[in-house]
C-alpha cells in the first residue's frame, strides 16, 4: 500500500550563508555608503599590522570601527580612548563574524567624551576637599619588613611584583586577592585598604609597612573601578604609606592623586618599594672602610704632632748630659782637692804650733766636713742609678705591653685565618663530593641508556643474530654463500649449516566456497 505525503509544500527560497551575508552587506553599503558618525571612542587596538581597531558607543550602543594601514597614516587626529569624535567613512560588514563596522578614513574631534567628563569633575571635587594635596602624602618606608599588595592572584602582575623584589632585596608579601575590574572591583580595593590598616601590630598576621595597589593596562572602562571615590578615600585615607601601580605609564586614574607615590607599572611599584641588596652591602663595606681610615687618621695625626713636638724640644736625657759630665769632671777633681787640703793645712799646722785643743777641734771640724761632702756624693749617686733604675723599669714595662698586644693581634690574625681556611675546606670537601655525586649520576644514566639501547636486549625478546665470515649476515642471499655460521641467542651461541631457502607463499588457501564482503 503507497504511502501518501500530506506535507504542505514550501516555496520559500534557500539562501546559502554566503549568498545571506553578501545581500545583507549590499543592502547595508546601499543605504550607508557614506556616514558621519559622532560617539565616544573606546578599546583601541593597535595590532603589528598597522591597521587601527577602536569603538564608537555612546550611552546606549557600541559601533565597531576600523582604520586599515594607509587611512590610519593619514589621520588628522590620532583617535584616544575617551575622547568624543565625529568620525566619516562608510558602513559595511564582515561576514566572518557576522557583524557590521564602520570603515573610518577621517576622525575629528567633538569635545570631551561622558566618561571623561565624569571624571574630570570628581577629581576636581576630591581635589577641593584636599584628598590630593601634597601635605597628606607620607614618605615611604626605606626597608619595609612586609609589603601589603592588593592585586589579583592569578594575573602576571603579582609574578612580575614578586619576581622584581626576589631580585632587588627578598622580603615578606601579603596578598590581598581583589577583582581587579567590573563591578566588585572598587568595593573589594578598598575593603583590602581598609583591611590591611586595621591588622593590628604585634597580631599573628603582621601588619604591611607598606601598600602596594596594582593592576595591569586596559580600557578606560576596566580602570573605571580605580576613579571609584570609595577606593580614593581608602587610599587618603590609610595610615600605610600606600604606592599606586594601576595601568600602563599613560594610563591614570584617581587613586594616582590620592596614593603617596605613584608608580607607571607594577614592576616600577617593587623597585620603589625596595632598595637593592648588593648596592647597600657596597655602601656600607664602602663606609666601614671610610670609618675605618677616619678612625686610623684620627689617632695617627696626634701621634705624628707629639713625635714633631718632641722632635723640637730634644731628648730629656740631652738636657742633663752636660751637667752630669760637669758633676762627674768636678766629684773625680773634688776628693784629690781635699786631700791636697788636708796635706796644705797639715803643713800649715806643722809650721805653726797650736794648742792641742784647738788642733783637735779643727781636726774634728774638718774631718764632719768630709764626712758631709762624702755622704752628699754618695747619696747623689745613689740617686741617679735609683733613677736609672726607674727607667729602666718602665722601658721594660712598656716593652712586655707592646710585645703582649703584638702577640694578641698576631693570635687574632692567625684565628682568623684558621677560621677561614676551615671554611674553604669545607666548602671544597662539598663541593667535592657534590661532582663525585654528578658524575656518578651522568655515568649510571649512559649505563642505563647503554643497556636498552643495546642489542642484548632485542635478543631477550626473541630475536637472533647470525654471525658468519668475520661479520653480521643480514640477509637470506648472503647466508646461502657462507659454508657455516653461528646463531646467537640471549643465552649463548650455537653452530649451524645453511639449507635451502624456502620462499614465503604466505598463507595457504582452504578449501571451500570464498567468503563474501561484508558490505
Amino acid at each position: 500500500m503507497d504511502l501518501i505525503d500530506d506535507t504542505p509544500g514550501n516555496n520559500a527560497h534557500e539562501f546559502t550563508v554566503s549568498e545571506l551575508s553578501g545581500a545583507v552587506k549590499r543592502n547595508i553599503e546601499d543605504q550607508f555608503g557614506r556616514v558621519r558618525v559622532r560617539g565616544e571612542i573606546g578599546r583601541v587596538s593597535r595590532p603589528s599590522s598597522g591597521h587601527l581597531y577602536f569603538d564608537l558607543k555612546d550611552d546606549r550602543s557600541i559601533l565597531a570601527a576600523v582604520s586599515w594601514k594607509g587611512q590610519a597614516a593619514k589621520l588628522a587626529q590620532r583617535p584616544e580612548e575617551g575622547m568624543e569624535v565625529v568620525a566619516t567613512g562608510r558602513m559595511t560588514t564582515f561576514p566572518g563574524q557576522s557583524k557590521y563596522q564602520l570603515i573610518v578614513d577621517q576622525i575629528e574631534p567633538a569635545g570631551m567624551g561622558a566618561l571623561m567628563a565624569m571624571l574630570e569633575k570628581r577629581r576636581k571635587a576630591l581635589a577641593a576637599e584636599g584628598l590630593f594635596d601634597q601635605e597628606r602624602k607620607r614618605a615611604l618606608p626605606f626597608l619595609p619588613r612586609v609589603i601589603g599588595v592588593v592585586t589579583s592572584p592569578s594575573g602576571a602582575v603579582i609574578r612580575d611584583i614578586l619576581h622584581r623584589l626576589r631580585d632587588r632585596f627578598p622580603t615578606r608579601v601579603l596578598i590581598w586577592p581583589v577583582a581587579v575590574q567590573g563591578e566588585g572591583c572598587a568595593p573589594q580595593v578598598a575593603a583590602a585598604i581598609h583591611g590591611f590598616n586595621d591588622l593590628p601590630e604585634g597580631g599573628t598576621i603582621p601588619r604591611p609597612d607598606l601598600i602596594i595597589v596594582a593592576r595591569g593596562g586596559g580600557s578606560l572602562e576596566d580602570l573605571w573601578g580605580f576613579n571609584e571615590e570609595e577606593v580614593v578615600r581608602a587610599a587618603a585615607g590609610s595610615a600605610i604609606p600606600l604606592i599606586s601601580a594601576v595601568g600602563h605609564e599613560t594610563d591614570t586614574t584617581l587613586i594616582d592623586f590620592a596614593s603617596d607615590r605613584r608608580a607607571p607599572t607594577p614592576t616600577a611599584a617593587a623597585e620603589l618599594a625596595v632598595p637593592v641588596r648588593a648596592d647597600l652591602a657596597a655602601r656600607l663595606a664602602e663606609a666601614g672602610a671610610r670609618m675605618s681610615r677616619a678612625s686610623g687618621q684620627r689617632i695617627e695625626r696626634p701621634r705624628q704632632r707629639l713625635r714633631d713636638l718632641s722632635r723640637a724640644m730634644g731628648r730629656p736625657a740631652a738636657l742633663t748630659e752636660g751637667a752630669r759630665q760637669r758633676l762627674d769632671l768636678w766629684a773625680a777633681r773634688l776628693e784629690p782637692a781635699l786631700h791636697g787640703l788636708v796635706r796644705a793645712r797639715r803643713q800649715q799646722l806643722a809650721s805653726r804650733p797650736m794648742p792641742a785643743a784647738t788642733l783637735r777641734q779643727f781636726t774634728s771640724s774638718k774631718r764632719h766636713m768630709m764626712d758631709r761632702v762624702v755622704t752628699r756624693l754618695e747619696g747623689s749617686r745613689e740617686r741617679q742609678m735609683e733613677r736609672r733604675k726607674d727607667r729602666l723599669a718602665q722601658l721594660q714595662e712598656r716593652l712586655d705591653s707592646s710585645l703582649r698586644r703584638v702577640a694578641a693581634v698576631t693570635r687574632r690574625a692567625i684565628d682568623t685565618q684558621s677560621e677561614r681556611l676551615s671554611g674553604l675546606g669545607a666548602r671544597l670537601e662539598n663541593g667535592g663530593r657534590r661532582v663525585i655525586r654528578q658524575r656518578r649520576e651522568v655515568l649510571m644514566r649512559l649505563d642505563r641508556m647503554r643497556h636498552t639501547l643495546g642489542y642484548e636486549q632485542t635478543l631477550k625478546r626473541g630475536f637472533a643474530v647470525v654471525h658468519g665470515g668475520g661479520s653480521v649476515v643480514t640477509s637470506a642471499a648472503e647466508a646461502g654463500k657462507l659454508t657455516h655460521f653461528e646463531i646467537e641467542f640471549a643465552d649463548g651461541r650455537i653452530a649451524a649449516a645453511p639449507g635451502k631457502a624456502r620462499p614465503d607463499t604466505g598463507r595457504k588457501k582452504r578449501g571451500g566456497p570464498a567468503q563474501g564482503s561484508l558490505f
